[in-house]
């Protein structure tokens, strides 16, 4: 009667990577950079966050579409080159957001809360904007975010 054998050293590393891969996909994908600070004043003081930055064409395309989780303190900031109006949607977003509208300063301009997920309906900035920032759905009035509240991060020119 023969043992069963013992896995070696390679087929443990290679079920561990599996694991992650898993794990990592079971919440979304891998960040493509580092997680950058960002502050948002209200009157109910300084609320802090780690944002994502979609600066580019393509992550601005992709954005947090085919995410299934994000954590309460996070965000994805969406920059642009120039000021103007925009549009956003929630195909293959499946988190419902809030998208807060910011001018170059960092004034926020427009709120949208609880985006509806899935939806193709386009949601306008309401006139021009420099950023976009989309937080879990509800965070911004958890907050007390208000029009007028200041944004804080390097991107902004106050």
């Amino acid at each position: 009667m023969s043992q069963p054998s013992r896995p070696n050293g390679v087929a443990i590393a290679f079920a561990a990577a599996l694991a992650f891969v898993a794990a990592a996909t079971a919440v979304g994908p891998a960040l493509a950079d580092p997680l950058q600070a960002l502050t948002i004043g209200t009157q109910t003081g300084d609320h802090a966050f780690s944002v994502e930055i979609a600066a580019s064409p393509a992550t601005r395309e992709r954005g947090l579409m085919d995410r299934r989780f994000m954590p309460m303190d996070r965000g994805m900031l969406f920059e642009f080159d120039r000021d103007g109006p925009v549009a956003f949607w929630m195909k293959n977003t499946y988190i419902p957001l809030d998208m807060v509208f910011i001018a170059r300063n960092g004034q926020v301009t427009r709120i949208v809360d609880r985006a509806e997920p899935l939806s193709e309906t386009p949601i306008p900035s309401g006139g021009p904007c420099a950023a976009v920032l989309e937080l879990n759905g509800g965070v911004a009035a958890e907050i007390g975010l208000r029009t007028g509240d200041m944004v804080r991060h390097p991107f902004f020119k106050p």
